[in-house]
């Protein structure tokens, strides 16, 4: 699970991590000192999990969520004041965490998050296609033939076998719409189909003859999910 620490106190972001470490399955993709940064960062990176603070300088956390709502991170808020928690859960957010938070009340939460991300992957798993528009026409793809997905300058590839798709879209957005049991980032620029790897080989994956690379950022993530026997 790919998370972000968003807070201004140097302090507790070292108290997050050092809480991250008793959940191996958790990975820290990044960590800001305020929302702006925040909500830059978001733009380009693969984030499945929010720890938010409420107040600071500038946009606070609350401003933030209100952005980020209906959107794919779940957000728990991490905050010394409570007088927020009722507009909090307002916004639907995971979780409410008040500072300090103690070993057990974060794993608590960590089980939430988990099972409402669980939740959410039964929902997509119902559907076997995504529709995409290509030029003007409408375009129904069968999710067990897309090899890829490629961040080509502005525009989407959408790889199958036999012919891709180019559409006007971003990364991020098309990642949100896809079943996350069977579609993972690897890359930057790439998002791939498991069930069309033939081999990984270091940093590079092979699907159908394509070398797709897999940065540093998401290996580890990646190596988690991969079904080993």
């Amino acid at each position: 699970m790919n998370c972000l620490i968003v807070d201004d106190q140097d302090v507790f972001r070292e108290v997050l991590k050092r809480l991250m470490e008793l959940d191996p399955t958790l990975v820290l993709v990044g960590e800001c000192t305020d929302a702006y940064s925040a909500h830059k960062l978001l733009t380009n990176t693969d984030v499945d999990l929010i720890f938010l603070d409420i107040k600071m300088p500038g946009m606070s956390g609350m401003e933030l969520a209100r952005i980020l709502e209906n959107r794919h991170p779940l957000i728990v808020f991490t905050t010394s004041d409570q007088s927020h928690a009722i507009e909090a859960f307002e916004l639907n957010v995971a979780d409410f965490l008040l500072k300090p938070i103690s070993p057990a009340r974060f794993l608590k939460t960590i089980k939430k998050v988990k099972e409402i991300m669980e939740s959410r992957k039964g929902d997509i798993e119902a559907t076997d296609f995504v529709l995409i528009r290509d030029s003007n026409v409408i375009r129904k793809l069968l999710i067990k033939d897309i090899l890829y997905i490629e961040a080509v300058g502005d525009y989407i590839r959408v790889a199958q076998k036999n012919q891709d798709y180019f559409i006007n879209s971003s990364l991020k957005l098309l990642e949100q719409k896809l079943p996350k049991n069977i579609f993972f980032r690897v890359h930057r620029s790439f998002i791939i189909n498991m069930i069309h790897v033939d081999c990984i080989e270091g940093k590079t994956l092979k699907i159908d003859k394509h070398l797709i690379p897999i940065s540093s950022t998401y290996k580890s993530y990646f190596n988690k999910q991969m079904p080993f026997i």
